[in-house]
Order: C-alpha cells, then sequence, then structure tokens
C-alpha cells in the first residue's frame, strides 16, 4: 500500500457520522443538496467519490467544513474573530506536516485535496490540490458556492477557473483569489497534472436545521 493510499480520509464514514449527529435521514440530506439518496448512500459507503461542488453542498447542510474531514474538529459556532485566535493561540498545533503523512480526500474525476496541516484548524482550509487531465470540480452548468474568500496558487500544470463566468487561465507562478460566495469552477482540459496551493478562509456558515418529519433512512 503507497503512503498516498494509508493516509486516505474515510470521507463516507465521516460524513455518515456528521449526518446520523444531526439527526438527519439520508434522504432528507439528499433532497437538501439535489442529488439521490442512492448517491448519498455510496458516498457514505465509500463506493462512490462525490465532485468538489456535491461534496461542498454536503458540508453545507451538514453544518461542518472540509478541515473537519481531516480530523476529528468540528466547525460549531466560530466567526472571524475565532478563526484568529484558533491560528494564533493553538500551540496543540504541531509545527511540521511531513509530506508522507498528509491526509488526503478523493473526489470524482481525479481530483484530490490533501491537508497541510497536522492537525484541524477551524475556519481554515491549507491543502495541496491535484487535478487530473479532464478534471473539474463541477460541471459547467452547475459552479459552486460557499462561505469564505479561496486564494490559489498553480505548481504546475494549467488550471482554467471561472469566477461568475469570467474565465482565467493559470499557468505555473500564477495566483488567484476571490470571494467563494461567487459562483466558481475550476477544471483541467490539459493534458498535464494540475498541482497547486489552496487556502480557504471561512466565514460563519448558516446553522443546519433538521425538521420532524424527515423521511426515514
Amino acid at each position: 500500500m503507497s503512503s498516498r493510499d494509508s493516509s486516505r480520509v474515510d470521507l463516507g464514514g465521516r460524513l455518515r457520522g456528521a449526518r446520523e449527529r444531526r439527526g438527519m435521514t439520508l434522504r432528507e440530506l439528499a433532497r437538501r443538496v439535489g442529488v439521490s439518496a442512492s448517491l448519498i448512500s455510496q458516498i457514505e459507503t465509500s463506493k462512490a467519490q462525490p465532485s468538489v461542488r456535491t461534496l461542498y453542498d454536503i458540508v453545507s447542510e451538514l453544518g461542518i467544513s472540509f478541515d473537519s474531514l481531516f480530523g476529528d474538529a468540528e466547525r460549531g459556532d466560530w466567526d472571524a474573530a475565532h478563526v484568529i485566535r484558533s491560528v494564533g493561540h493553538h500551540p496543540e498545533i504541531p509545527p511540521v506536516q511531513r509530506a508522507t503523512d498528509r491526509r488526503g480526500v478523493e473526489f470524482a474525476q481525479g481530483v484530490r485535496w490533501e491537508s497541510l496541516t497536522a492537525i484541524p484548524v477551524p475556519g481554515i482550509e491549507f491543502l495541496y490540490i491535484e487535478y487530473q487531465p479532464g478534471s473539474e470540480s463541477g460541471p459547467p452548468d452547475n459552479p459552486q458556492t460557499h462561505p469564505g474568500r479561496e486564494w490559489g496558487y498553480v505548481i504546475s500544470g494549467t488550471l482554467h477557473v471561472s469566477v461568475v463566468g469570467d474565465e482565467y487561465v493559470l499557468g505555473p507562478g500564477d495566483a488567484i483569489t476571490f470571494p467563494c460566495r461567487l459562483p466558481h469552477r475550476l477544471w483541467n482540459p490539459g493534458d498535464e497534472i494540475v498541482r497547486g496551493i489552496w487556502f480557504v478562509l471561512g466565514e460563519t456558515p448558516p446553522k443546519p436545521s433538521t425538521n420532524g418529519d424527515d423521511e426515514a433512512n
């Protein structure tokens, strides 16, 4: 088993656990995200990988963040001031994240994210990303939106980024930033793997809600 395989996060199990802790049924989550209950079930049992867009929608509905998928921390109630305190006063964070120990999340269509912090930091996603040739964060007619602001830096390859319909082509050494609330999409139409560094600073999300008439699992 490669170090990359051994460091893969049990994404499905963590999503299922978060959903169950909130008392939300599988069918209700599927309805809110706008996908089939079968797809949610396959994601939770690791039989299918979500797209970046679908995973963002799922964690938004569950009231968790991407950083919680790489560790045990959940988002909870936090704001910008809490994020600053977490970064400035967080002695539990090991200073070094070894490349061989990075935890990764695999998405559909050849997208991979790896955490660049040894443990999760609330409200912050510091990531190494890979987009295989032909991969995309989501389909052209369904760009993603979510809380926060993104900063990205391309190490190698050519990454295409669309923000509110404006397309940017980023090569090695190029960087980009934009508010995540704006509809955006990332894709790699080339024949070379795109490698980059991505940083997302979150904002306080709406609280997840459940109701008593959820459909049965």
